[in-house]
């Protein structure tokens, strides 16, 4: 990986040095309307940005769109970007996937630096390379792979995020506890995310990150190892893609925390993932996401929004499933009846 990925101590020396090791003729920093009114302050007093033109786009994925993009492309053309200007993209996941984007494609790239404010983009979206927009319902259907220059993680920003995005980017660093180590999987369900630590997150975080970044470094562009990552995501995506078709957006994490039940019943029918941790990680998803609601009636359109995953292969759904707390199965296929079996103990349990 060429990707500098910094657990914050000075984020003013860091972002300075980040800057200075561009030098660029412009520079730009992407916001949403909620990062700009809550995060832009803690940092735009900075004097390596002091010259710096804010971007602000709308928040939540439903902003993340081809219109949204051609915004970006045109206030960087409008602020007179160039090959050697940079952006920095300040914001959760959506902001770093749609302004990893923008970089990538502008002047056919331009530097970008990755400030992730919630701790599901720190956990997730913003180390990897992964960049991208949704595209006719379906979640990040273009896009490119594409590193940000640095990443800084600054927990003092988790400070100000609201209970459930909190929760939702929790979910997952228990997706990387369960492809990792039994020891992390358990220091993460003890964890009281309702009263949390921030000391002990960033440790945790810092931990989290270390996983994601083994595998993306092993994987950059998800032809084996990488699709560990994608554990839970395949359920999770199909119930983010229905919830979005029926106006009743849900949070990602929140998604793929429904997903994980999902997907461990899958490994532990096909793959012999033990029931007792099964059990244990649906209990706390129960207690902590709830529930999403559906019925029998949906299973088709859940199947069928399966069937628009990136990792499947001639139309046949790929699941990536555990034989145990980190055993990682990849391409493991699944039958229609084995989903609608799947998405049956979901409902009842």
């Amino acid at each position: 990986m060429n990707q500098n990925v910094i657990i914050s101590k000075d984020i003013q020396a860091e972002l300075s040095a980040a800057i200075s090791a561009v030098s660029p003729d412009r520079l730009f920093v992407l916001a949403d309307t909620t990062t700009a009114r809550v995060c832009w302050p803690v940092v735009k007093d900075f004097p390596c940005q002091a010259e710096a033109q804010l971007i602000t786009i709308g928040a939540s994925d439903e902003a993340k769109t081809l219109e949204t993009l051609a915004s970006v492309w045109t206030a960087l053309g409008e602020g007179g970007a160039t090959r050697h200007s940079m952006l920095i993209n300040l914001g959760g996941g959506m902001v770093t996937d749609l302004g990893g984007f923008a970089a990538s494609t502008f002047k056919r790239g331009i530097a970008f630096v990755n400030i992730p404010t919630t701790l599901l983009s720190m956990v997730d979206a913003s180390v990897g390379g992964k960049t991208g927009i949704n595209f006719r319902g379906l979640k990040n259907e273009i896009g490119v792979f594409n590193e940000a220059m640095t990443v800084i993680l600054d927990t003092q920003f988790l400070s100000t995020l609201d209970a459930p995005n909190l929760r939702s980017g929790y979910a997952e660093m228990l997706k990387h506890g369960l492809i990792s180590t039994e020891e992390h999987l358990l220091e993460l369900l003890r964890f009281d995310i309702e009263r949390p630590d921030l000391e002990q997150l960033k440790q945790m975080v810092a931990k989290s990150v270390s996983i994601k970044e083994r595998i993306v470094t092993e994987d950059p562009h998800e032809h084996g190892l990488r699709k560990a990552l994608n554990l839970g995501h395949t359920a999770g995506h199909a119930f983010e893609s229905l919830a979005l078709a029926e106006n009743r957006t849900v949070l990602h994490g929140y998604a793929v925390a429904w997903g994980l039940v999902c997907e461990l019943y899958l490994s532990a029918t096909r793959c012999g993932f033990p029931t007792e941790r099964l059990y244990q990680v649906a209990q706390f998803v129960r207690e902590t996401y709830g529930r999403f609601d559906f019925t029998c009636k949906e299973y088709d359109r859940l199947f069928e929004f399966m069937t628009h995953d990136k990792k499947n292969v001639a139309g046949v759904i790929n699941f990536t499933l555990l034989g145990a707390v980190g055993d990682i199965r990849i391409n493991q296929q699944a039958s229609k009846d084995d989903i609608f079996e799947m998405l049956d103990y979901y409902r009842e349990n």
